[in-house]
Protein backbone atom coordinates (compact mmCIF):
# COMPACT_ATOMS: atom_id res chain seq x y z
CA UNK A 1 0.00 0.00 0.00
CA UNK A 2 1.11 3.77 -0.69
CA UNK A 3 1.47 5.28 2.43
CA UNK A 4 3.09 8.54 0.99
CA UNK A 5 -0.58 10.71 1.00
CA UNK A 6 -0.78 9.53 4.93
CA UNK A 7 2.98 10.97 5.92
CA UNK A 8 2.97 13.80 8.14
CA UNK A 9 5.70 16.39 9.34
CA UNK A 10 6.94 15.41 12.91
CA UNK A 11 6.11 17.80 15.50
CA UNK A 12 8.84 20.44 16.45
CA UNK A 13 9.47 19.17 19.55
CA UNK A 14 9.98 16.02 18.26
CA UNK A 15 12.41 16.80 15.93
CA UNK A 16 14.54 18.76 18.51
CA UNK A 17 14.41 15.42 21.05
CA UNK A 18 15.21 13.20 18.03
CA UNK A 19 18.24 15.51 17.08
CA UNK A 20 19.52 15.97 20.44
CA UNK A 21 19.09 11.85 20.44
CA UNK A 22 21.13 11.87 17.11
CA UNK A 23 24.12 13.96 18.75
CA UNK A 24 24.12 12.01 21.67
CA UNK A 25 24.93 8.79 19.55
CA UNK A 26 27.21 10.92 17.16
CA UNK A 27 29.55 12.42 19.53
CA UNK A 28 30.19 8.95 21.42
CA UNK A 29 31.07 7.65 18.38
CA UNK A 30 33.49 10.14 17.38
CA UNK A 31 34.53 10.76 21.06
CA UNK A 32 35.63 6.86 20.73
CA UNK A 33 37.28 7.40 17.24
CA UNK A 34 39.45 10.25 18.68
CA UNK A 35 39.80 7.76 21.88
CA UNK A 36 42.53 5.43 20.10
CA UNK A 37 43.24 7.86 16.64
CA UNK A 38 40.68 6.37 14.10
CA UNK A 39 39.18 8.41 11.52
CA UNK A 40 36.07 8.85 9.75
CA UNK A 41 34.72 10.10 6.34
CA UNK A 42 33.05 13.30 5.51
CA UNK A 43 33.35 16.64 6.86
CA UNK A 44 33.52 15.10 10.29
CA UNK A 45 36.68 12.62 9.12
CA UNK A 46 38.04 16.39 7.95
CA UNK A 47 37.81 17.63 11.38
CA UNK A 48 39.28 14.73 12.63
CA UNK A 49 42.21 14.83 10.79
CA UNK A 50 42.83 18.76 11.24
CA UNK A 51 42.35 18.79 14.84
CA UNK A 52 45.77 15.85 14.83
CA UNK A 53 47.65 18.55 12.57
CA UNK A 54 46.44 21.84 13.85
CA UNK A 55 45.46 21.09 17.80
CA UNK A 56 42.57 23.11 17.61
CA UNK A 57 39.61 21.06 19.22
CA UNK A 58 37.20 18.67 17.02
CA UNK A 59 33.74 21.03 17.86
CA UNK A 60 34.88 23.92 16.61
CA UNK A 61 36.49 23.26 13.15
CA UNK A 62 33.68 20.67 12.33
CA UNK A 63 31.56 23.53 12.70
CA UNK A 64 33.36 25.89 10.95
CA UNK A 65 33.91 23.30 7.79
CA UNK A 66 29.99 23.03 7.37
CA UNK A 67 29.61 26.86 6.90
CA UNK A 68 29.87 26.79 3.40
CA UNK A 69 27.27 23.69 2.64
CA UNK A 70 24.28 25.44 4.16
CA UNK A 71 23.79 27.74 1.28
CA UNK A 72 23.12 24.10 -0.96
CA UNK A 73 21.20 22.92 1.82
CA UNK A 74 18.74 26.41 1.82
CA UNK A 75 18.25 26.33 -1.89
CA UNK A 76 18.21 22.84 -2.80
CA UNK A 77 16.38 20.91 -0.70
CA UNK A 78 14.43 23.71 1.80
CA UNK A 79 14.95 26.11 5.36
CA UNK A 80 13.48 23.14 7.27
CA UNK A 81 16.05 20.53 6.94
CA UNK A 82 19.09 23.71 6.66
CA UNK A 83 17.56 24.68 10.18
CA UNK A 84 17.63 21.13 11.68
CA UNK A 85 21.42 20.67 9.98
CA UNK A 86 22.55 23.72 11.68
CA UNK A 87 21.11 22.38 14.81
CA UNK A 88 22.45 19.07 14.62
CA UNK A 89 25.82 20.26 13.43
CA UNK A 90 26.31 22.52 16.50
CA UNK A 91 24.78 20.38 19.13
CA UNK A 92 27.46 17.34 17.52
CA UNK A 93 30.41 20.35 18.04
CA UNK A 94 29.64 20.98 21.37
CA UNK A 95 29.08 17.49 23.19
CA UNK A 96 32.41 16.02 21.37
CA UNK A 97 34.11 18.73 22.69
CA UNK A 98 32.87 18.21 25.94
CA UNK A 99 32.49 15.04 26.74
CA UNK A 100 35.66 14.37 28.63
CA UNK A 101 34.05 16.73 31.14
CA UNK A 102 31.25 13.69 31.85
CA UNK A 103 32.96 10.57 30.23
CA UNK A 104 36.68 9.19 31.39
CA UNK A 105 37.79 6.09 29.33
CA UNK A 106 40.78 4.30 30.80
CA UNK A 107 41.18 1.74 27.66
CA UNK A 108 39.64 0.69 24.75
CA UNK A 109 40.17 -1.93 22.00
CA UNK A 110 40.63 -0.26 18.49
CA UNK A 111 39.06 -2.65 16.83
CA UNK A 112 35.73 -2.24 19.44
CA UNK A 113 35.73 1.63 18.61
CA UNK A 114 35.20 1.04 14.97
CA UNK A 115 32.52 -1.21 15.14
CA UNK A 116 30.47 0.56 17.89
CA UNK A 117 31.60 4.11 17.19
CA UNK A 118 30.86 3.01 13.31
CA UNK A 119 27.19 1.77 14.45
CA UNK A 120 26.67 5.07 16.79
CA UNK A 121 27.70 7.84 14.02
CA UNK A 122 25.35 5.33 11.78
CA UNK A 123 22.18 5.59 14.17
CA UNK A 124 23.25 9.08 14.50
CA UNK A 125 22.52 10.14 10.84
CA UNK A 126 19.37 7.45 10.44
CA UNK A 127 17.74 9.21 13.26
CA UNK A 128 18.79 12.98 11.51
CA UNK A 129 17.39 12.08 8.09
CA UNK A 130 14.30 10.81 9.05
CA UNK A 131 13.94 13.94 11.04
CA UNK A 132 14.98 16.12 7.98
CA UNK A 133 18.68 17.00 9.13
CA UNK A 134 21.81 15.66 8.45
CA UNK A 135 25.63 15.78 9.37
CA UNK A 136 26.08 18.53 6.36
CA UNK A 137 29.20 18.19 3.81
CA UNK A 138 28.70 14.94 1.90
CA UNK A 139 25.63 14.24 4.02
CA UNK A 140 23.69 17.19 2.19
CA UNK A 141 24.71 16.15 -1.09
CA UNK A 142 23.84 12.64 -0.51
CA UNK A 143 20.81 13.45 0.83
CA UNK A 144 19.68 15.71 -2.64
CA UNK A 145 21.23 13.18 -5.07
CA UNK A 146 19.02 10.17 -3.69
CA UNK A 147 15.96 12.82 -3.49
CA UNK A 148 16.67 13.97 -7.48
CA UNK A 149 17.82 10.50 -8.68
CA UNK A 150 17.09 7.55 -6.35
CA UNK A 151 20.44 6.62 -5.49
CA UNK A 152 20.67 5.47 -2.12
CA UNK A 153 22.05 7.77 0.56
CA UNK A 154 24.13 5.00 2.01
CA UNK A 155 25.87 3.95 -0.67
CA UNK A 156 26.92 7.36 -2.38
CA UNK A 157 27.78 8.56 1.62
CA UNK A 158 29.83 5.00 1.78
CA UNK A 159 31.95 5.68 -1.24
CA UNK A 160 32.52 9.33 -0.17
CA UNK A 161 33.65 8.24 2.95
CA UNK A 162 36.04 5.93 2.10
CA UNK A 163 37.37 8.01 -0.11
CA UNK A 164 38.22 10.66 2.33
CA UNK A 165 39.50 7.53 4.91
CA UNK A 166 41.92 6.41 1.89
CA UNK A 167 43.06 10.20 1.08
CA UNK A 168 44.48 10.27 5.02
CA UNK A 169 47.15 7.03 3.93
CA UNK A 170 50.01 9.79 4.58
CA UNK A 171 49.27 10.68 7.79
CA UNK A 172 48.12 8.20 9.93
CA UNK A 173 49.66 4.20 10.19
CA UNK A 174 48.20 1.56 7.77
CA UNK A 175 46.38 -0.47 10.85
CA UNK A 176 44.55 2.68 11.98
CA UNK A 177 43.84 3.04 8.28
CA UNK A 178 42.31 -0.24 7.97
CA UNK A 179 40.14 -0.18 10.94
CA UNK A 180 38.68 3.45 9.93
CA UNK A 181 37.41 2.20 6.60
CA UNK A 182 35.75 -0.55 8.53
CA UNK A 183 33.98 1.86 10.76
CA UNK A 184 32.95 3.66 7.76
CA UNK A 185 31.91 0.75 5.85
CA UNK A 186 29.62 0.08 9.14
CA UNK A 187 28.42 3.28 9.60
CA UNK A 188 27.51 3.57 6.17
CA UNK A 189 25.73 0.14 6.26
CA UNK A 190 23.88 1.14 9.11
CA UNK A 191 22.32 3.73 6.57
CA UNK A 192 22.04 1.58 3.33
CA UNK A 193 20.40 -1.69 5.01
CA UNK A 194 17.75 1.21 7.62
CA UNK A 195 17.00 4.25 5.01
CA UNK A 196 15.00 3.36 1.88
CA UNK A 197 14.16 6.33 -0.78
CA UNK A 198 10.73 7.59 -0.69
CA UNK A 199 10.26 6.24 2.89
CA UNK A 200 11.13 9.93 4.52
CA UNK A 201 10.79 13.05 2.31
CA UNK A 202 13.46 15.51 2.94
CA UNK A 203 11.83 18.27 1.50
Amino acid sequence: MDNTSTRTAHPVYEDVLALLTAAGFVSLGIFLFHQVGLLTGGTAGLALLLQQVTGISFGLLFFGINLPFYALAWLRIGPRFTLNTFVSVAAVSYMTDHLNGVLQIGNIEPLYAALIGGTLIGMGLLIMFRHKSSLGGFNILALFIQDRFGIRAGKLQMGLDCAIVVASFFVVQPWVLALSIVAAVICNLVLTLNHKPGRYQIA
